[in-house]
């Protein structure tokens, strides 16, 4: 797992494993939210047995899964609601970290221009260029 942090309050990662959970719990993360779809690739943990896990170290967990470029207002109003309503730092993870920091982005837009946003992505090591029209559209929303 390679944590990128995004904010003070936070960051992104690709696969998280149940074996991951103590090393994110010792690094003061309270927050997971999983946007990887079950069964996208062999060997991944399922969501609902990661989540009873993290649940079970005290971890605040939300499932919001994103088949790659699918970028619903619902699943961007659910990522909001979940920063917003749990506990701080949080840590978003996919397959790369690429959908999390997109739906982060993408929720943030309508709080930060869109030349800060892409500038914390990139220092986090994500380019997201390619998304400046819809977050330059979620800042006049």
């Amino acid at each position: 797992m390679d944590i990128k942090p995004v904010t003070a309050n936070f960051a992104v990662a690709d696969q998280v494993t149940t074996e991951d959970l103590p090393r994110l719990q010792a690094l003061g993360y309270r927050t997971l939210i999983c946007n990887r779809p079950d069964g996208e690739a062999a060997g991944q943990p399922a969501a609902e047995a990661l989540a009873e896990q993290a649940r079970a170290r005290g971890f605040a967990w939300e499932w919001i899964p994103i088949s790659s470029g699918q970028f619903t207002e619902g699943a961007i109003a659910r990522f909001d609601q979940a920063l917003q309503a749990h506990p701080q730092p949080a840590l978003a993870f996919c397959r790369s970290g690429t959908r999390s920091i997109t739906l982060w982005a993408l929720s943030q837009a309508s709080r930060q221009p869109v030349a800060e946003l892409l500038q914390q992505c990139a220092a986090a090591g994500y380019d997201l260029s390619a998304q400046v029209d819809a977050l330059a559209a979620r800042q006049r929303n």
